[in-house]
């Protein structure tokens, strides 16, 4: 097994039998070099191959002239959200080459195994080639016009039946900006808000929990900024497997600052091999430990006394929760000595500038927002918020997950987080230019316009249930899938369940994906071949908030079409069947109007604009187009550490920061440099200053919610102030400092009610500017809550986890009770108590995670060569001494067994020390296999990926955070036994 990284084991027999049992057939070695595109002379002159040397090669448009100039195009990395640089080289339409940017001040020249192999996205031959459905379990090729007039058909017959909020929509962190905001768009106009994607099941704690504390819902620093660390915790994050090129940041601020290193994890990972001190601590409690460093800091008096009375509130109540987390109480709970707890605690408080990373270890659990509140509230505790080398690093999943959350792909959100109600319906009819009672007639109604949709991780419950459990007219049946996999929700048998019911199944991406297998379907299912990023152009956002622009490298291969044309053509087709209905919603004429079409597509640059016309709250105003080409043109001038452009920098990004990092407040013209650190009061808000968002109102408990003393550098209001609107800008006397066109904006759009126009809804952004001539951040300068009262935990407490090994500790740390949300019963104490009884035939805590060379589903990675030639097998780590006991041995068949839906799931085993004794952990990046049974023939011919194996969330089980409906995928309960 590869899981061994320093195995030696011969590697050329690896790949071959990886290939064995292909449905294109078992390979021979010939027929392997042939299907690699390796001749018996070119193998023999493989060796004399220098690195500028190109060979004669075959490609989609003949064989090759090299004659032909080379061409160098940038886009981005498909995989992670770190947003390395590719550099591809393009020779007669051919992509023929690759590096490693070296001007990108994120990567640097570098890559991990994922993005290094990125080209063979494009070249992969277990692409999808070409429409499918599937009838009588038998996969057939139909044409594209076909295949939309049929999907139209279906879609529109469940309309006219069961309503538009029986389709349900899932979109993807592989869109690009554009392509997320234009999916979102399409679900307003099907008339439903059940749209979601990939930041439900992985960071839609973050977003729900760091915007509930100091505004927005999104990294305060960056990558970069890291090296300006003295202390970093990582804790429910493994970035040298997850997110290997931003470890450079990382290891060389350790350097660089000599700084502390912490890793908090129930496993020692890669990462913790690099740690200056690591904490294993039990899983789910991170709550715990959280309060437990707090505990120390508070009986110490390491706390920034000053920084919280200017910038905080309620954190007298966090004092009273935390003092419940004395030593020897934490350790109780935690298992963490308390020895190590007092130094961990006093190195984050007194060694600052000082930075808290996670990642989904964090996020995907029951808890998962109170954890992140609780992480949040460390920081503030501290100070360590809105400076160089402090911050939340939150480090996002997807190549684009912060871009496609930002924009709407989210059941709780118009684009840009603008929520549900009226006015934010309102805004954005004015941003697409139609009716708003002509937007609330494409709903049931206008209560069901502004109520929250079905999220990803219930989809399957909501098609199961019966229908008087849905709160909506009828349950789900049909469901349109972009750029997703579906091996990526818990409770994958019920979810099987879900599938095999749906009347409707349309999967658009590069690959078939684990949709296609997963479930025994017979019929109704339509597979379209989506082109990869890397086949048009459009902008992805990274972690750090800032966006790049990624150029078409090369046309879209086989019959693949972008995800703009793909929106637009169905939305013509959906016309037709409505015709054909007599219905009279109409979709392509006025959602796409205000856009250039070419070739059957809108362009990526006018969606981008109007990107900047709606999207204020969050300051994509500023992000142009222009902007942003210009940015990857010059990458080479903008500094590593700042990322501000350098003072050679041409005039025309000179002062930028790299990306324009959001909030780029106010129009392109204006040139905001965007926002490399968030709430940073030592700018100017023209130089890319901010405060705490004054968004919770303006007091509480008769207490101020605005920040006292404490403002933006060159702010003329020397104090906290709220959100702007006309009525502020009236009563400070700024109001007729707004020109006379944008005083005629505000009259056209808001009439008598001009004085409710805020800076988020001037669709002429003259507040903002004005705001910004007086040094005032448009958002309003608020204090950070550390009581969060719309929360059900206001301030977080620990909750064992639904599945818990430790039943004595659920009478004192109940989860929550069971109740509604998101249209659908939401269990928890009932589940809980049921886990009283389960616990001893489950003994062990089953958590899972990623690997270097997989990514998401896996569906991508694992069917390109040279990833699956590392890692060929889906295997459980195992702690020794629970192997012993179990007359388990390394590299064994394993059956492991999950305590839902008699679940299981045959794997390999990897003993090892990584993982404590009673704690397992599982890869989630793999699918094909369901329950010990091989369902390669399952997917069209040629497509299936090279790597198969059991998924991970066919043992994971029931347990949802109550905010957002995240997933719990860390901490359930197995049982593991020999094959």
């Amino acid at each position: 097994m590869l899981i061994k990284r320093s195995d030696g084991r011969a590697a050329k027999q690896r790949l071959a039998s990886a290939y064995q049992g292909l449905s294109a057939g078992g390979l021979d070695r010939r027929a392997f070099l042939r299907q690699a595109g390796i001749t018996g002379a070119g193998l023999a002159a493989l060796g004399s191959l220098g690195t500028g040397r190109v060979e004669a090669a075959e490609g989609s448009m003949g064989v090759l002239d090299h004659a032909q100039p080379v061409t160098r195009v940038k886009n981005i990395c498909t995989h992670c959200s770190v947003g390395c640089t590719v550099t591809a080289e393009v020779q007669n339409g051919v992509w023929v080459g690759q590096e490693p940017s070296w001007d990108s001040p994120i990567n640097r020249g570098t890559h991990c195994a994922k993005g290094a192999s990125v080209r063979e996205l494009v070249h992969g031959d277990r692409r999808l080639k070409y429409p499918m459905k599937l009838v009588g379990g038998t996969w057939q090729r139909l044409s594209w016009d076909t295949a939309l007039s049929e999907i139209a058909d279906k879609m529109m017959a469940i309309r006219q039946a069961s309503g538009p909020d029986s389709v349900f929509l899932l979109g993807s962190a592989k869109f690009s900006n554009e392509g997320a905001y234009l999916y979102r768009k399409f679900a307003a106009f099907w008339g439903t808000n059940s749209v979601d994607h990939q930041a439900r099941i992985c960071h839609s704690t973050t977003v729900a929990g760091v915007a509930n504390t100091w505004g927005y819902g999104a990294m305060t620093n960056s990558y970069n900024d890291i090296r300006n660390a003295k202390t970093m915790i990582i804790m429910g994050g493994n970035p040298a497997e997850a997110h290997p090129v931003s470890l450079q940041h990382i290891l060389s601020g350790k350097e660089i600052n000599r700084a502390n290193l912490i890793v908090i994890d129930p496993r020692f990972t890669r990462t913790a091999a690099h740690a200056t001190e690591f904490m294993r601590i039990r899983p789910g409690t991170d709550i715990p430990i959280i309060w437990g460093l707090l505990w120390h800091i508070f009986e110490n008096g390491w706390e920034d006394k000053q920084f919280i009375e200017q910038r905080v509130f309620g954190m007298e109540k966090v004092r009273a929760e935390v003092a419940k987390w004395n030593p020897q109480e934490c350790e109780r709970v935690t298992g963490v000595p308390a020895a190590q707890m007092r130094k961990v605690a006093e190195l984050f408080a007194t060694q600052k500038p000082a930075t808290l990373i996670w990642c989904m270890g964090a996020t995907q659990k029951t808890v998962g927002t109170a954890n992140v509140r609780a992480y949040s509230i460390l920081l503030l505790a501290t100070g360590n918020v809105g400076a160089p080398g402090t911050g939340a690093n939150i480090f996002r999943g997807h190549c684009n997950v912060q871009g496609a959350t930002d924009f709407g792909l989210d059941v709780t959100s118009l684009p840009a987080y603008y929520g549900l109600d009226e006015n934010a319906w309102r805004h954005w009819c004015r941003v697409w230019d139609v009716s708003y009672e002509s937007m609330i007639a494409r709903f049931d109604s206008k209560a069901m316009m502004e109520t929250p949709g079905i999220p990803t991780t219930r989809y399957f419950d909501a098609v199961t249930l019966p229908k008087d459990q849905v709160q909506q007219r009828d349950t789900i049946k049909g469901m349109v899938v972009f750029g997703h996999g579906g091996n990526t929700v818990t409770r994958m048998p019920e979810a099987k369940k879900g599938l095999e019911k749906l009347d409707l199944l349309v999967v658009v991406d590069p690959h078939p994906t684990s949709f296609a297998m997963q479930s025994d379907r017979r019929d109704g299912t339509y597979l379209l071949p989506a082109c990869t990023q890397f086949e048009c152009d459009g902008s992805r956002t990274c972690s750090n908030r800032s966006a790049q622009w990624g150029a078409q490298v090369v046309k879209p291969i086989f019959e693949s079409k972008s995800d703009y044309e793909v929106m637009y053509r169905l939305a013509g087709a959906l016309d037709v069947a409505a015709e054909k209905r007599n219905m009279p919603v109409r979709f392509q004429a006025e959602m796409f109007k205000p856009f250039d079409i070419r070739d059957s597509a809108p362009t990526a640059e006018s969606l981008l604009r109007e990107i900047n016309r709606g999207s204020l709250s969050t300051g994509y105003s500023g992000i142009s187009p222009e902007r942003l080409k210009l940015h990857m043109q010059h990458q080479d001038k903008f500094d590593l550490v700042t990322l501000r452009a350098k003072p050679d920098a041409p005039a025309e990004i000179r002062g930028d920061f790299y990306g324009l990092p959001w909030p780029c407040f106010g129009t392109p013209e204006m040139r905001h440099p965007g926002s490399h650190i968030l709430y940073n009061t030592n700018l100017h808000v023209k130089e890319g200053g901010g405060v705490f968002r004054a968004r919770f109102g303006v007091e509480r408990e008769g207490k101020t919610l605005l920040a006292e003393g404490s403002y933006s550098r060159g702010s003329e209001i020397q104090d906290g102030y709220p959100e702007f609107t006309v009525a502020v800008l009236k009563r400070l006397g700024w109001f007729d400092e707004l020109t006379a066109a944008e005083k005629a904006s505000l009259d056209r759009y808001f009439g008598a009610n001009i004085d409710r126009a805020s800076w988020a809804t001037d669709l002429s952004c003259g507040i903002i500017r004005v705001a910004m001539e007086h040094g005032c951040v448009p958002y309003g300068n608020g204090k950070a809550r550390a009581d969060a009262w719309n929360l059900p935990d206001p301030i977080p407490v620990h909750r064992e986890p639904i599945y818990t090994p430790r039943t004595d500790l659920i009478a004192q740390y109940p989860t929550l009770p069971d109740r509604r949300g998101f249209r659908l019963p939401h269990l928890g104490q009932s589940v809980q108590n049921r886990s009283r009884e389960i616990a001893p035939n489950f003994p062990i805590v089953l958590t899972s995670g990623r690997l270097v060379e997989y990514e998401g589903g896996g569906e991508e990675t694992r069917s390109n060569r040279w990833l699956a030639e590392l890692q060929q097998d889906m295997f459980v780590e195992i702690n020794p001494a629970d192997a012993a006991a179990r007359s388990i041995s390394d590299g064994a068949w394993v059956w492991v067994r999950g305590p839902e839906s008699d679940s299981k799931a045959r794997v390999k085993a990897l003993v090892t020390e990584r993982v404590g004794r009673g704690v397992a952990f599982m890869p989630f990046h793999f699918a094909g296999w369901y329950q010990g049974e091989d369902r390669r023939g399952k997917y069209p011919p040629g497509t299936d990926p090279i790597v198969l194996g059991e998924s991970v969330n066919t043992l994971t089980s029931y347990g949802y955070d109550p905010v957002t409906f995240m997933q719990e995928t860390k901490v359930t309960l197995c049982q593991i036994s020999a094959a």
